[in-house]
């Protein structure tokens, strides 16, 4: 069988993978009062200015810079901070064969897909020379510095992130579009650093991240697919990059 028939059960299979992970949305009861919501919004507006000056801060220095690691420890510390300080933050849950469980497989996977796609997107952008020197200007943010000490500051950043951007933030802006919004203010914020690819990186991922945290109500499920995300960059990308310098 060949044509729309036979490709209707892998449509079908693939959906059946997307759903629960992206559209459909687990029961919760997070609930807070006037008097808290607004307390959260004051504190995640507050964390926003800071936050959103320490990234452009600590993506301005010289990859030779010392200032590298206190400005970037610092910019996780706000941003989870802010999130812990703003609210009850929720891990999620997502249903599987009847039960709800906690998001784990299925947002490594999405992370991992999630890489491979702007792998393919480097080997493009690589061939445009005003989009590969803005893509090398973020990558030598992890040149000449200890492999070791960048990846572990990649890992915090991106828990970090997921702590205010899908859980604070997303708490904050309340039942109307905060998927559009939470992901519009975490593009936004990355516009201090003064580079476009990593603004586009930004809204691309925080699309897929929204989704996730509105399906499955929690943070789990970003954290994981930011951080396999974010670790696979850094370990492809440089060399890729280095190879046609």
């Amino acid at each position: 069988m060949t044509g729309p028939a036979a490709r209707r059960p892998l449509v079908d299979r693939f959906g059946r993978l997307l759903r629960p992970a992206l559209v459909d949305r687990v029961e919760r009861d997070h609930q807070q009062s006037a008097r808290a919501f607004l307390r959260r919004r004051i504190v995640v507006a507050v964390t926003l200015v800071v936050g959103a000056t320490l990234l452009g801060l600590s993506l301005s220095v010289d990859p030779t810079d010392p200032r590298f690691y206190p400005l970037t420890i610092a910019l996780a510390a706000t941003w989870v901070i802010g999130g812990v300080l703003s609210g009850p933050l929720h891990l999620g849950y997502m249903p599987f064969r009847g039960r709800l469980r906690r998001p784990v497989i299925t947002p490594i996977a999405f992370g991992l897909a999630t890489a491979v796609l702007f792998i393919v997107g480097a080997l493009i952008v690589r061939q445009i020379p005003p989009l590969a020197s803005l893509t090398d200007a973020v990558l030598d943010q992890a040149r000449g510095r200890s492999l070791v000490l960048v990846a572990l500051i990649t890992l915090i950043n991106g828990i970090a992130e997921e702590i205010f951007f899908r859980g604070a933030l997303f708490a904050a802006i309340g039942v109307r579009h905060p998927v559009v919004i939470s992901t519009v203010v975490y593009g936004l914020a990355t516009v201090a650093s003064g580079n476009l690819m990593l603004v586009f990186a930004a809204l691309t991922l925080g699309l897929l991240l929204g989704l996730q945290r509105r399906a499955s109500g929690g943070i789990l499920g970003p954290i994981l697919t930011h951080v396999t995300w974010s670790t696979t960059m850094l370990f492809v990308l440089p060399p890729l990059f280095s190879a046609v310098g």
